[in-house]
């Protein structure tokens, strides 16, 4: 009997050893997974930003790069003005720092004053900023914004066709050249327009509207530096304003190089490299990563701050109003303000709180354009 017993003892024990190494191999692999999990878990900082629906109430601040950052005291455009209407309103992406906001609107001005009938303004920013759910890597810090390449119509457009309403695309797709047929003087009117703008410090555009530019410009020719080529962009212009004063973490961009860009670093864009399949296709995004432990620390004051009681409370209503008057202020205005951001109307000065009732400010005249 004790023979049998140990034998039986002998017999799992050799059992044991043979099932020890995967028996291991398991175990470590479930304590592999608890460890990950809080990672995995945490929230991805683009489904964390894209549900806040209203900016956060503070003093208007950029907070780190175009694309790796968020903004507070953010303010948006209105849905329609004299010379503009906003494009995929759906999207709640016509928020901005003050100062970007201002500057469109007085873009609409000018530019109307230049033969543009009027600007139709795709996606600025969310309201705080930060990776947005689908769509750009950038326009996270409110300094950004696109501005389609077709004028407004004769007619103001109905919801419907602001969401549905294609772009006119001014490339074809496989010269990479501007279709002659669609571009007019108004085109590079508009641009030069948008780069006269001191703040203004980049234009992305297509290859082939850089080129057109560079083949057609006479004169001066100074403003084409700030025309930077860039994949996609055949429908759309994106407008990009430098960090503004009361932005310490705000991260500036490389300056751009010497020179009108009308060089061989355009005719790199006229080759097949540019243009050759990516080589990881399925690689996720920056975008689709990010957690807030890759944002800026900023950025998570800015999510927890609390929001205007309406986006009306927080829609900027500067220069050429089309408001009765402005909208009242969630907070009091800051008694002693700074110098305005900007040369033109329509802009608040850098330390007033974004939310502060938006003072008189008249429409400008037409001017001749600066140089650069």
């Amino acid at each position: 009997m004790i023979r049998l017993e140990f034998a039986e003892g002998y017999r799992f024990m050799q059992m044991l050893q043979r099932s020890w190494t995967p028996l291991m191999a398991a175990a470590f692999a479930v304590l592999a997974g608890l460890a990950a999990q809080p990672a995995a878990a945490e929230e991805l900082a683009k489904d964390l930003f894209g549900a806040k629906k209203l900016p956060a109430v503070a003093a208007p601040q950029s907070i780190g790069f175009y694309s790796t950052g968020c903004f507070a005291g953010g303010v948006a455009i209105p849905m329609d003005g004299p010379y503009w209407e906003v494009m995929r309103p759906s999207r709640n992406r016509r928020w901005g720092h003050p100062a970007m906001i201002g500057l469109i609107e007085k873009l609409s001005r000018d530019a109307a004053a230049d033969g543009w009938r009027g600007l139709l303004v795709g996606d600025i920013s969310q309201p705080r900023g930060g990776p947005m759910l689908t769509g750009h890597a950038s326009h996270q810090i409110g300094l950004d914004a696109d501005i389609w390449l077709t004028p407004m119509s004769d007619k103001r457009l109905s919801p419907n066709q602001r969401e549905k309403m294609s772009a006119t695309l001014l490339v074809d797709e496989k010269t990479h050249l501007v279709k002659e047929a669609l571009w007019t003087p108004q085109h590079a009117l508009l641009l030069k327009r948008a780069a006269s703008y001191k703040e203004v410090e980049r234009i992305l555009v297509n290859p082939g509207i850089k080129k057109k530019l560079c083949d057609t410009v006479k004169g001066d020719r100074a403003w084409l530096r700030k025309i930077r080529p860039f994949w996609g962009h055949d429908y759309h212009f994106h407008m990009r304003v430098g960090c503004q004063p009361g932005s310490p973490d705000c991260k500036r961009q490389e300056v751009t190089a010497p020179g009108d860009g009308c060089d061989q670093s355009l005719a790199w864009w006229f080759t097949d490299e540019p243009w050759r399949p990516a080589k990881n296709p399925d690689k996720p995004k920056a975008r689709e990563m990010m957690t807030m432990a890759s944002l800026p620390r900023g950025c998570q004051a800015v999510l927890d701050a609390p929001a205007p009681s309406s986006a009306e409370a927080a829609t900027y209503y500067g220069g050429a109003s089309i408001a009765a008057s402005a909208p009242a202020a969630v907070q009091p205005p800051v008694a002693a303000p700074e110098p305005a951001i900007t040369d033109g109307a329509g802009a608040l000065p850098a330390s007033a709180n974004a939310f502060a009732a938006t003072p008189e400010i008249g429409i400008p005249l037409p001017r001749p354009r600066p140089g650069n």
